[in-house]
C-alpha cells in the first residue's frame, strides 16, 4: 500500500500533460475574453450600483444581486492573466500561486453564480406564488445568511485545489495552468459533486420555481397582457441563459470524468470541452442583462441615460417629446403579479417597484 501511495504521489508531482494543439482555442478564447471584458465590466458596474439602490430600499433581492455581481467582477479581474496565458500559447509565465488563484476564481464564479441564481429564483417564486407567506425567508437577514452559506461552501470546495499542484508541463515543456490532461484520480469525486450538487440540483430548483411562476401568471385574469409578456420573457430568458452557459460545460465535464483515461480521448474532445468552458464566461454578461436591466428601476435608469444622450445630440425643440415617454413607461410597467391561493383561485397582488424583476 505504501508503494502505491508513493507511486501516486510521484505521478502527481511529475505530472505531464498530453500534447494538444491550442491554435483554435487561442483565437477563439482571446476574442471572447476581450469581448466579455469590454461588455462585462461596465454592465456589472451598473449592476453593482443597482444592487446598492435595492439594499438602500431594504430589498433582499439586492443582497443576492450584490453577491452575484461581486462574483462576476472577481472573475473579470482574472481575465487579463488568462489573456496573457493564451497569447503566450498556453504557456503560464506567472507563479503557481497566481495560477491557482485564477483557476479558483474561474470555477468558483460558475458555482457561486449558479447558487445566487437559485436564490433569486426561489425569492421570485415565493414573492409571486406565496406573497403573504414565508416572509421570514424573504428578509434581509435570510438573504445574508444564504449568501454567506454559498460563499463558504464554494470556498471550502475550492480549497481542495490549493492542496494540489496545479502548474504542470506537457511534452513540449510548456507550463499548463489548472488543467490536467488526462484527469487525475483526485479530480473524479470533485467532478461528480460539481455535476450533481453544483449543476443538476440547482437546475431542478430553477426550473420548478420559474415554471410555477409562469403557471401563476397564465392563470391570472387581472394581469395585463404586456405585463404577462414581460414576466414570461424574463422567465424564458433565465432558463435559456442558464442552459446555454452551464449545461454544455457540465455535460463534457461528466464525459471526461467517466471516459477520459488516456491522451487520445482528450485530444478528440478537447475543442468541444474548451468551447463549453468558454460559454460559462458569458454568464458575466448575462447576469446584468437578466437581473438588472430587466427590472423596472433599472429600465428607468437606462431610459434616462438614453434620454440624456438624445437631448445632448438633438436640438431643444425635440427635448419635450421624450419626457412623456418616461412617465408613460413608468406608469404601465409591471407592478402586480398573479398569485394562487390554497383554493386554486388566482388573484393579482401589487408589488413595490423594487420587488419586481
Amino acid at each position: 500500500m505504501s508503494g502505491m501511495t508513493m507511486n501516486m504521489f510521484k505521478v502527481e508531482s511529475d505530472y505531464i500533460n498530453c500534447t494538444i494543439s491550442h491554435e483554435i482555442h487561442q483565437y477563439l478564447f482571446s476574442g471572447a475574453y476581450i469581448l466579455v471584458l469590454l461588455i462585462g465590466v461596465p454592465t456589472n458596474a451598473f449592476s453593482l450600483y443597482h444592487a446598492w439602490l435595492q439594499l438602500r430600499a431594504k430589498n433582499e433581492l439586492g443582497v443576492y444581486l450584490l453577491n452575484l455581481t461581486i462574483s462576476d467582477l472577481l472573475y473579470l479581474a482574472s481575465l487579463p492573466l488568462w489573456l496573457q496565458y493564451i497569447f503566450q500559447g498556453d504557456d503560464w509565465s506567472q507563479t503557481e500561486w497566481l495560477c491557482q488563484l485564477c483557476g479558483f476564481l474561474l470555477y468558483e464564479n460558475i458555482y457561486i453564480s449558479i447558487g445566487f441564481l437559485c436564490c433569486i429564483s426561489i425569492d421570485r417564486y415565493l414573492a409571486v406564488v406565496y406573497p403573504f407567506h414565508f416572509t421570514a425567508f424573504r428578509s434581509m437577514r435570510a438573504a445574508t445568511l444564504a449568501s454567506a452559506f454559498i460563499w463558504l461552501k464554494e470556498i471550502a470546495v475550492g480549497v481542495v485545489f490549493f492542496r494540489h499542484k496545479e502548474l504542470s508541463t506537457d511534452r513540449t515543456n510548456q507550463s499548463v495552468c489548472f488543467e490536467h490532461y488526462p484527469m487525475q484520480p483526485w479530480e473524479y469525486p470533485i467532478n461528480y459533486y460539481r455535476f450533481s450538487v453544483g449543476f443538476l440540483f440547482p437546475l431542478g430548483i430553477l426550473s420548478v420555481s420559474y415554471f410555477r411562476v409562469l403557471r401563476a401568471v397564465r392563470k391570472s385574469t387581472g394581469t395585463q397582457s404586456a405585463q404577462k409578456t414581460r414576466i414570461k420573457h424574463l422567465v424564458t430568458s433565465t432558463i435559456v441563459i442558464f442552459l446555454v452557459c452551464f449545461s454544455p460545460y457540465h455535460v463534457f465535464l461528466l464525459l471526461r470524468t467517466v471516459f477520459e483515461r488516456d491522451c487520445p480521448f482528450i485530444i478528440s474532445i478537447f475543442n468541444y470541452y474548451h468551447f463549453s468552458l468558454l460559454l460559462t464566461s458569458f454568464n458575466c454578461v448575462a447576469d446584468p442583462a437578466l437581473y438588472c436591466f430587466v427590472s423596472e428601476s433599472a429600465q428607468q435608469g437606462i431610459q434616462q441615460a438614453q434620454e440624456a444622450c438624445t437631448q445632448a445630440l438633438c436640438c431643444s425643440c425635440h427635448r419635450g417629446q421624450h419626457s412623456p415617454v418616461t412617465a408613460t413607461t413608468t406608469g404601465t410597467d409591471s407592478n402586480e403579479v398573479a398569485t394562487s391561493n390554497e383554493k386554486g383561485t388566482t388573484t393579482v397582488t401589487p408589488l413595490t417597484q423594487n420587488q419586481m424583476i
